[in-house]
């Protein structure tokens, strides 16, 4: 092992020093090169092979491989994202890029969502003599999965199959998760006419018309969750949230612009084309009888799909019996559906909890590092290492 890649909580601290902020806010975005380097170095040293790929302008992936000779699309992938959400200036306690240890928590921005990920990784990959891996480990560091998910879908896009299972490191709190909710974010334009308040019949006023849409939207999602259920999931049904709303400038004047945003939870089997295709119809239904008024639906980004794994795949079966946990579900989304749509077994499986990411003073809990070193020694050994008889899925 390289005495030039430092130990554990040495390799997050380094990492959590490297700000790597995706924002869909230009002001607040940052590259993320300085931690795709400082990972690649660290894994050259530990002989692997590194390739970045350039996703878009001061951002990349990284894909580094170890053992496996030729035998490309198969063995174990390590994936996880190396951007953070922005953080909330003057509320944290302590630097979110310190790096703090206490009270036996690791604290700073991407502690948990997900730097400590590829610190465990690496933690994990010191076990294991390079000659011993017969199938291919690969580290996968993606970049924006916070913003615009470039990272991930570059992947898809260039058809970059990187391993045969993955594990996606997201904090779970070391539960595997075979299923999340998919995320839609849309937003709803009615267009109007101004005028003078005291003669309607001079404008067309689009917050009386986003009044219709807004009902439509109601009706709809209850029509949806009487429609979809899936009880792996606390809450077990499609969600739909009016997150904002924004119209006119004056009591006097007729608002002619009205806008709101809404966000959409699609369960697994929900598909996202046909979603945005029957909203669409209800908002037309919704302004029928206002022929002055039209409205407008933009995705705010094209979506995440939902995810699922089959209760009985490999991965799945592996990950319970590593972590001793049941896989369940969870809301919030990641990028297993698009390593999943290149054909890999996927799970997400980390340590540190989701209730602890996207706040001031995030952290990791240092008892969590023990337990998931050892799940992904598990995993290496499991599929990468053991004689090709013995292979599960």
């Amino acid at each position: 092992m390289s005495e030039k890649t430092p130990a554990f909580p040495g390799l997050l601290r380094a990492l959590i020093a490297r700000p790597s902020v995706s924002s869909c806010d230009p002001s607040l975005d940052l590259s993320n090169l300085d931690v795709i380097h400082l990972l690649a170095e660290w894994l050259e040293n530990l002989g692997f092979s590194i390739a970045i790929h350039k996703v878009a302008a001061g951002k990349a992936n990284l894909l580094a491989r170890l053992g496996g000779g030729g035998t490309a699309g198969e063995g174990l992938v390590l994936s996880g994202h190396t951007d953070t959400v922005p953080f909330d200036e003057g509320q944290w306690s302590c630097d979110p890029f310190g790096g703090i240890e206490r009270d036996g928590r690791l604290y700073g921005l991407g502690s948990c969502d997900m730097k400590a990920f590829f610190a465990l990784a690496i933690e994990a990959v010191r076990s294991f003599d390079a000659k011993s891996i017969r199938r291919p480990l690969t580290i996968l560091a993606t970049a924006d999965e916070e913003s615009t998910m470039a990272g991930a879908k570059y992947l898809v896009a260039h058809d970059l199959k990187p391993g045969r299972y993955a594990i996606i490191g997201e904090p779970t709190g070391l539960k595997p998760i075979r299923m999340h909710k998919g995320v839609m974010m849309e937003s709803i334009r009615v267009l109007g006419h101004a005028g003078h308040s005291s003669d309607p019949s001079l404008g067309a006023n689009a917050i009386e018309g986003m009044g219709r849409i807004l009902n439509e939207l109601l009706a709809w999602r209850t029509e949806l969750q009487a429609k979809h259920r899936n009880p792996m999931f606390k809450i077990d049904v499609p969600t739909l949230n009016l997150g904002a709303i924004r119209g006119g400038d004056n009591p006097n004047r007729i608002c002619g612009h009205c806008e709101m945003l809404i966000d959409i939870r699609p369960l697994p089997g929900m598909d996202l084309f046909e979603l945005r295709q029957a909203m669409g119809e209800r908002l037309a239904v919704a302004l029928a009888d206002y022929p002055k008024l039209r409205v407008e639906a933009h995705p705010l980004h094209d979506g995440v799909p939902a995810f699922e794994s089959p209760a009985d795949s490999a991965m799945v079966r592996a990950c319970e019996a590593f972590s001793g946990v049941e896989s369940g579900a969870v809301a919030f989304g990641t990028e297993a559906p698009f390593l999943s749509s290149l054909g890999l077994d996927t799970i997400v499986l980390g340590a540190g909890n989701i209730e602890q990411a996207h706040q001031p003073d995030e952290y990791l809990p240092m008892e969590h590092i023990t337990p998931m070193v050892n799940i992904l020694k598990g995993l290496i050994g499991r599929f990468c290492v053991e004689d090709t008889g013995k292979r599960h899925g």
